[in-house]
């Protein structure tokens, strides 16, 4: 009978510690997760996400993006003619610009570039070792109507071993959206493309 009672206590014994063992554990991981919950709080309040007028972020974001369209239409029109007009005596060079201007521009960029081939404008740049440089001197955008009309102005440089002749270049087109990609990271074409003045303006002897 002594021994039995002395069973009992010890199971009790045992039975209280392995009570109090998993109340510390259960304390502990609740402390844990509750100060987990508080760092996962705290870096919530860290961002900051604008709503308008009660509006989904995704309206927020596409919102914000469409603000950015008429910076980014203009970066198009002059990256276009950047590389459509910057011309080194390299037929290698000549080519890798040529493809990089068509991707971002349509039809009338590329029958341009087709004309000025056919007449062998390239050849005689790579046979003179001619460099042509263009100056962006204004980029204007109607964002108010769908295709935009974009207008280009600025001055090009003809530079030969003798002398550099400079020219006027105004331009203008129509801006269709289209998805972006690494070749057109701004996600327009340019349509209608058609040059309205590039005379001479001046002659400078080296």
């Amino acid at each position: 009978m002594i021994r039995s009672l002395q069973n009992i206590q010890s199971a009790f014994s045992l039975v209280r510690i392995y009570m109090v063992l998993v109340t510390v554990i259960t304390v502990a991981v609740s402390g844990y997760a509750v100060w987990k919950s508080f760092q996962f709080a705290e870096k919530q309040r860290e961002k900051i996400y604008v709503l308008d007028g009660g509006a989904s972020l995704l309206m927020a974001l596409q919102q914000d993006v469409n603000q950015n369209r008429p910076a980014e239409a203009r970066a198009h029109v002059k990256l276009f003619h950047e590389y459509f007009f910057t011309i080194s005596p390299d037929k290698s060079a000549i080519e890798q610009r040529l493809i990089q201007a068509l991707a971002l521009a349509g039809n009338e960029a590329y029958e341009q570039y087709k004309n000025l081939k056919e007449d062998g404008f390239y050849d005689r740049v790579i046979a003179a070792g001619i460099n042509c440089e263009i100056q962006t001197d204004s980029v204007i955008v109607d964002t108010n109507v769908y295709p935009f009309m974009a207008y280009y102005y600025g001055k090009t440089a003809i530079v030969r071993s003798s002398n550099i002749t400079y020219r006027n270049l105004e331009t203008q087109c129509e801006l269709i959206s289209c998805a972006r990609s690494d070749n057109n990271p701004h996600g327009f074409v340019i349509e209608k493309w058609k040059i309205l003045d590039n005379s001479d303006l001046s002659v400078v002897n080296k």
